[in-house]
């Protein structure tokens, strides 16, 4: 008796775990992992090598253009001083005004 019941819920549970793996295998590969690594660190160097070399070509590019940034800031400066160097008129002056007695008082 107690065999038949372990037996009516094993063979269903087990029935659709199959059914499940079976159409789980269409859409996922249901075989063991590989866990062989490849030890090419060839492609490793090459990959470090050439992020160095840009790197270093980045820092080059970077130091030229706040050169030029600096020389043409320095180029504006003398411009707009010796552009700028005009006469300012003095203020005019202005008499003061009469005060005009309120003729109501």
């Amino acid at each position: 008796m107690v065999c038949k019941g372990f037996v009516k819920r094993f063979v269903p549970f087990f029935l659709t775990f199959a059914v499940g793996l079976f159409i789980a295998s269409f859409f996922v590969s249901v075989a063991a992992p590989s866990f062989r690594f490849k030890r090419d660190f060839r492609n490793h160097r090459e990959y470090h090598r050439r992020m160095e070399f840009e790197n270093q070509r980045l820092q080059e590019e970077n130091s030229r253009l706040k050169r030029e940034l600096s020389l043409r800031d320095k180029r504006e400066m003398t411009k707009y001083a010796f552009e700028n160097d005009f006469d300012v008129p003095p203020p005019v002056s202005i008499a003061p005004h009469k005060v005009v007695p309120y003729p109501g008082r």
